[in-house]
């Protein structure tokens, strides 16, 4: 163990945020740490480095156990030098041992006979050596341009930069030190996705063990192989990444509510059975038994969702014409950038187009020419009827502070209840009480959640979002994300969320070579095209690798060659065909076993005897995994045979 928990309870206040709580960290581990906002998520972090005290429990840490622990609160640290200096603060014995060697070589000089000075300087260069120190430069350098930094930026001060881009030099040197355990609390907040995607290819291979704090369910797939959630202050742990711990977690509740149905009938039975007996002397005792051991039983609780299911609606007053923006000739410049030169582009009714790529494309800047809210050369046509809202973070300045939540809202127009406000303010973690603070005491992401909330009950036919999904929860994301695929209108959105994008967007946008790129299809369409064409430019040849000319359209068509049968490919599809099928005989007869017990689950006399309630719900979650198990290997297959048909 590196690090852990033991039977730790910590509370602020009268509030508990976990109870009697053991959690053990492993080597190489990758965890995601996940639960709604506000149950803890984050105080847990604090709790394993040491900054809060729990109130009963202790916290074991290994020896000689290093922790990199990555924060918000880190953004108060400045200094002026450059980013590389910082980021080279990673290595400090390295740099100690520099010291040391210019020190002892200045020495040498004026005492080139002395051989303890000699030995200490020979001493000093091997361990430089042992510790790779003559190639910390390149390694930061490495890290800090996967991170999104220009070779230009690498000599900037530290300090010229923005909280975002001070959050990446932190990163980086966090990285860099490679400590036993990183704690990163939301670290895909900052980064693009070119970031991202460089993050998780790096964390893959990262040697010591992570735990992630993150909002991100792609991020989380790829990245863990064990979850732990905060749930109702305790912490419930799930051996697999996000998606595993999805499917998991349902199917624990319904065994946990199947048992505690059950058990409640059995015990209303033999309630039933003791008031009716009790006083018959010839039953009297065995009533007795009856309630000794019903006093012994260990009762399940019933399962306690801490979220409603609210849904969250758009509703349209009018229609527009068939094209709602038009972008001709659009040049957008500024002094050292050019971000469009002679660019076009249309939104059309029923558009949901995501604007993705690398920070400093000009994402955001093209979505404010899209919003008339950015001077730009060129002519930007509105359509007939279109009714827009548009949503950033920097428009908060809108916001009447001295309104509280509630009022703020309620002043759109909209023809809503309290009640309806109150459900909806709900979705965006706003309860009970909490809708009567006014606008001047909320947090920057409280007053982006109110901003966003007020967008949508705006009634427009057209939103444009710029990174709608920061401040949000896994739940809200989703509950916004299904909103959207609903909603009649036609969106433009700027997002780093990937799940968040795959969800909503019907086309991809991509600002390449100063142009409008459109691709039509959604976003794990356009991963797979990208991943192709990289694939085809790989296998040209040298004397054809040219750029190709940017086409305002979806990804060509592949016309398949034909030639001559290939039999060993034939051979290999017949072998996959009849793999398939058995697979698909061999789930059909696992799902039967598992309909077997399922009804043996139904029995209340199960519930009577622990050892026997242990043995079942085993056999039902081992038939469980082993049909997830099945049915990957069936979905590989698939996959695989699809590659092989498609040759």
């Amino acid at each position: 163990m590196l690090i852990g928990l033991q039977n730790v309870t910590f509370e602020f206040g009268a509030r508990a945020i976990i109870t009697d709580a053991t959690w053990h960290i492993q080597p190489g581990e990758r965890i995601g740490l996940i639960g709604y906002n506000g149950t803890g998520k984050s105080t847990i972090l604090k709790l394993l480095v040491g900054q809060y005290t729990p109130s009963k429990g202790t916290v074991e840490k290994g020896k000689d156990t290093t922790i990199g622990y990555l924060h918000q609160d880190l953004l108060s640290f400045d200094t002026s030098e450059t980013i590389t200096e910082v980021a080279l603060g990673a290595f400090e014995r390295v740099r100690a041992l520099e010291k040391e060697v210019e020190k002892l070589g200045i020495e040498l000089e004026a005492n080139p006979e002395d051989n303890d000075l000699l030995i200490k300087y020979t001493d000093a260069l091997h361990e430089i050596d042992v510790l790779d120190g003559y190639n910390i430069n390149h390694k930061a350098e490495e890290v800090l341009h996967g991170l999104g930094f220009t070779t230009t930026d690498l000599s900037r001060p530290y300090k010229e930069f923005s909280g975002g881009w001070r959050m990446r030099v932190l990163l980086a040197k966090m990285i860099l030190q490679a400590p036993d355990v990183l704690l990163l609390d939301e670290p895909t907040n900052h980064l693009d996705l070119p970031s991202i995607e460089w993050l998780e290819k790096y964390l893959i291979h990262y040697k010591g063990s992570v735990v992630i704090v993150s909002h991100d369910k792609f991020f989380l797939n790829k990245m863990v192989n064990k979850i732990v959630e905060v749930y109702q202050q305790q912490l419930n742990f799930y051996t697999g990444d996000y998606e595993y711990y999805e499917v998991e977690k349902v199917q624990r509740i319904e065994i946990q509510q199947r048992a505690f149905e059950n058990q409640q009938d059995y015990i209303r039975q033999q309630e039933r059975f003791i008031e009716r007996f009790k006083a018959k002397a010839s039953k009297a005792a065995q009533a007795q038994s009856i309630q000794k051991r019903l006093d012994k039983l260990e009762v399940i609780e019933d399962v306690q969702l801490e979220r409603p299911n609210i849904k969250i609606n758009f509703a349209v007053d009018k229609t527009p014409g068939k094209v709602l923006v038009d972008l001709k000739g659009i040049t957008k410049q500024y002094p050292t950038l050019t971000i469009l030169e002679n660019a076009f582009a249309e939104i059309e009714r029923g558009d949901k187009i995501a604007l993705i790529g690398a920070n400093g494309k000009g994402k955001s800047t093209l979505l404010r020419i899209v919003a008339g809210m950015e001077s730009f050369e060129g002519e930007r046509v509105w359509g007939h009827n279109v009714d827009e809202s548009f949503y950033a973070q920097h428009q908060l300045e809108s916001l009447n502070l001295n309104n509280t939540i509630l009022q703020e809202v309620q002043e759109c127009g909209t023809k809503k209840t309290d009640l309806e406000l109150r459900a909806l303010l709900g979705c965006f973690l706003f309860g009970g009480d909490d809708v009567d603070k006014r606008i001047k005491i909320l947090s920057g992401g409280e007053k982006a959640r109110v901003a966003l909330t007020k967008t949508i009950i705006s009634k427009a036919n057209f939103l444009m979002l710029d990174e709608p999904t920061n401040h949000l929860d896994m739940a809200t994301v989703e509950l916004l994300a299904e909103a959207l695929t609903k909603y009649d209108g036609s969106i433009i959105l700027v997002s780093h969320d990937r799940y968040f994008i795959s969800k909503t967007a019907n086309k991809i946008w991509e600002i390449e070579d100063e142009k409008i790129i459109e691709f039509k299809g959604d976003y794990n369409e356009w991963v797979e095209w990208k991943e192709r064409m990289a694939k085809q430019k790989q296998n040209q040849p040298e004397a054809v690798k040219q750029k190709p000319e940017p086409v305002k359209a979806a990804a060509p068509v592949e016309v398949k060659p034909t030639g001559p049968i290939d039999k060993d490919l034939q051979k290999q599809i017949q072998k996959l065909q009849k793999a398939i099928a058995q697979l698909e005989q061999n789930i059909e007869t696992l799902n039967k076993e598992k309909a077997v017990i399922e009804t043996e689950m139904a029995d209340p006399a199960i519930y009577a005897d622990p050892n026997k309630l242990k043995q079942i719900e085993k056999a039902y979650h081992d038939k469980n995994a082993l049909i997830r198990s099945m049915e990957k290997e069936y979905e590989l297959a698939f996959n695989d045979l699809l590659v092989l048909e498609s040759k």
